[in-house]
């Protein structure tokens, strides 16, 4: 199989989500198709290549599918299935993170122009943006008494 099909599809999946996210309205049909289908999306093409790996049905390196050693998954992404997988997973990660990130903003009444590069760095770097989140979200959750 020709895996930079997949990867590519995924890519493009969650660029197109991450734009409706940051420069579109914020409509509550808009967030449920970003997260049914885009999140939602990423996490079935992820499940049907685990399961595929696990199950043996895809060969996922010369290892083998080890997820207890760094051997075992150095292995796995020396793949291009496992690097599809591995891909896949931080991109709907990252995607689901960066929902709750906008909609907490939202909530906390934050600027969109001033959401647009925390997201930014999220869609780019995931743990990154949402770390600054924490920290800039932290003061306004104590002054409304509200950790959600």
């Amino acid at each position: 199989m020709d895996w930079s099909i997949v990867f590519n599809a995924v890519n493009i999946t969650a660029l197109i989500a991450w734009i409706c996210l940051i420069a579109l309205p914020r409509w509550p049909a808009l967030l449920s198709a970003v997260l049914y289908l885009g999140v939602g999306l990423l996490c079935f093409v992820y499940s049907v290549l685990l399961i595929s790996v696990l199950g043996g049905f895809i060969p996922a390196g010369e290892g083998g599918a080890d997820f207890t050693t760094i051997e075992g998954v150095r292995s796995i992404f020396s793949s291009d299935v496992g690097v599809t997988i591995g891909w896949t997973h931080y991109l709907a990660f990252d995607l689901f993170v960066g929902i709750w990130i906008a909609r907490d903003a939202d909530a906390k009444f934050f600027s969109r122009w001033f959401q647009a590069p925390i997201l930014l760095a999220t869609f780019m770097a995931g743990p990154l943006g949402l770390f600054i989140w924490l920290i800039v979200r932290e003061p306004r959750s104590r002054v409304s008494g509200r950790f959600s």
